[in-house]
């Protein structure tokens, strides 16, 4: 089966047209840093990630400063199961014993994000790969994870970590010599110990202290839905507060926007939850007027 690229039937007068209409985006966005969270089915579609990488590549080419952090959930269960192992999940967290964070370390930190560096510099770009080590970017400590049901009762979910602390320096560096960081969830701890950490959580901590223009998170939904399914595309910070109080928002999306919603409280402009299995969701998001996702504004 063909498939036929559906710019080849675009008159060059509508090409221009449509480059035109991206122009007051990428004048407002000229010099300012994005960070986008990379998952789900854009990270596993072979063409999605090739309309990532590319969308990654005009960003930071018109001035735009991209930062990726990537999640591996799928690549790590499959790690798992070829040694044997087999994955155990408390409250949607990955029980993370010694023997699992190795293959979580040399999964996200190796296999995934080398991928996605090598994708990037296919598509025209410089990207380095960093995680929570380099340049001391991201100091974690145990999280401690109280039962949901019962407050008194603590589950022990190994070396999965919570951020203290987040050093950008380096990610400022590399930005400045127009390199794309590309970063993987991996902390450390006082004892030079290695942390598992919640890659939306990342991303969104990440935006805080970067002071980023826009936060970005590819999801496999099209966005936050009101109770009937329909796209919610813009919402205000006090907005998503009533959609979690009234139950609208629950189940995988609450650590996803609760993230999202911290960054946005804490100044970052807008965050954006896109579905990233669209091709070149992410330019269609922030290049145009059209609505891809759920925009939440910081008012």
């Amino acid at each position: 089966m063909t498939t036929i690229d559906p710019t080849t039937h675009i008159a060059p007068r509508d090409k221009a047209e449509i480059l035109a209409q991206a122009l007051p985006y990428i004048r407002k966005f000229h010099g300012k840093t994005m960070v986008i969270k990379y998952g789900g089915n854009a990270m596993t579609d072979p063409a999605l990630q090739a309309d990532f990488a590319e969308d990654v590549v005009l960003l930071k080419l018109v001035g735009i400063n991209p930062v990726v952090v990537h999640g591996g959930g799928p690549q790590i269960e499959t790690a798992l199961n070829r040694l044997g192992k087999k994955g155990e999940f408390i409250q949607g967290m990955r029980v993370t014993d010694a023997e699992t964070m190795e293959v979580v370390e040399w999964v996200l930190a190796g296999e995934v994000q080398q991928d996605i560096v090598g994708l990037i510099h296919q598509a025209g770009g410089k990207a380095v790969g960093l995680t929570g080590r380099d340049g001391g970017l991201i100091r974690a400590k145990k999280l401690k994870m109280v039962d949901n049901k019962d407050p008194s009762i603590e589950h022990d979910v190994g070396q999965v970590g919570d951020i203290v602390a987040i050093d950008p320096s380096v990610v400022r560096a590399l930005q400045d010599d127009a390199f794309i960081p590309v970063i993987s969830p991996i902390g450390f701890g006082e004892e030079n110990e290695s942390y598992n950490i919640n890659a939306d959580v990342v991303a969104s901590k990440l935006a805080t202290v970067l002071q980023a223009e826009k936060l970005v998170l590819l999801t496999n939904t099209p966005g936050v839905l009101d109770k009937g399914g329909n796209l919610l595309t813009d919402l205000t910070a006090r907005e998503i507060d009533g959609l979690f109080a009234d139950g609208t928002i629950s189940g995988g999306m609450l650590p996803k926007i609760s993230g999202a919603l911290d960054a946005a409280k804490a100044g970052v402009n807008a965050v954006h939850i896109i579905d990233g299995r669209v091709p070149h969701a992410m330019l269609l998001e922030i290049l145009t007027d059209q609505a891809y996702g759920t925009m939440i504004r910081s008012h």
